[in-house]
């Protein structure tokens, strides 16, 4: 049991700075049976007891407070937050705010061993290969969701998740362009096609490359441009000791 849906004023600590945001939280413990409830205060006294800058281990300290100030042995953190990122357009260089949709977990099991997950949602452009295949001119394209939540051991950033997806894209999108820059991605578009299991196999394979990455789950949406439904695609990667023998 505990709160959802708690909106909280954090800073967090990126590559480029501290940046001030809003994040929405969800904290619970898991309480023995014959326990009929808890202080819903202590959860809230926890966040203003740790007004820091926002990085993974202070994270994890809060996450294990959490259980020591309500006598649980389990419980998870989940704190979901706008990221901003500021990106130069790719020929004007002209610089601009983009936002991503980020999320952090920290959980403690049954056997008191602690997990932290970091969830990105990446905005990105897709090409469909068939389109183009067939076309004497022009291929339809889609704006897409390519969501990495990475199970991670050690100091992976959002940042670096993030790029892994717009890499894997068949071009990243921007808040702001000019007229060379739409000409650039368009045409960047176009001479790099590929299907939504495209995308989310080209982040499978730069992730299993991370050795920070224990286990991982990537799903892409293709908001699709020529029907009224979107297509998606995903892969579960489960950690080492998880995945079935053969």
């Amino acid at each position: 049991m505990g709160i959802k849906g708690l909106r909280h004023p954090v800073t967090i600590s990126t590559e480029e700075g501290l940046q001030p945001t809003i994040a929405t939280l969800t904290m619970a413990v898991g309480l023995p049976a014959a326990t009929k409830g808890t202080h819903m205060s202590r959860f809230m006294e926890l966040l203003e007891d740790n007004t820091e800058p926002m990085i993974v281990p202070l994270f994890r300290a809060m996450t294990l407070q959490m259980l020591e100030r309500l006598n649980a042995l389990t419980g998870t953190v989940t704190m979901a937050f706008p990221y901003f990122v500021r990106k130069a357009a790719p020929i004007s260089g002209v610089k601009s705010l983009l936002d991503y949709d980020v999320r952090w977990c920290g959980s403690v099991a049954d056997d008191g061993t602690y997990s932290f997950r970091k969830r990105v949602t990446v905005p990105a452009t897709s090409l469909c290969p068939c389109s183009k295949k067939i076309s004497e001119y022009g291929a339809h394209n889609q704006r897409s969701h390519i969501i990495i939540e990475a199970e991670i051991d050690g100091d992976l950033t959002a940042g670096e998740l993030i790029a892994i997806a717009e890499q894997s894209a068949s071009c990243e999108v921007y808040g702001l362009l000019k007229r060379p820059d739409e000409k650039y991605v368009t045409e960047r578009a176009y001479d790099n096609p590929k299907f939504v299991e495209d995308l989310v196999r080209d982040v499978v394979i730069a992730l299993s490359k991370e050795r920070r990455v224990v286990a991982f789950t990537v799903e892409a949406e293709n908001f699709e441009s020529i029907h009224n439904h979107s297509a998606f695609a995903r892969i579960v990667q489960p950690a080492i000791g998880d995945r079935p023998q053969h």
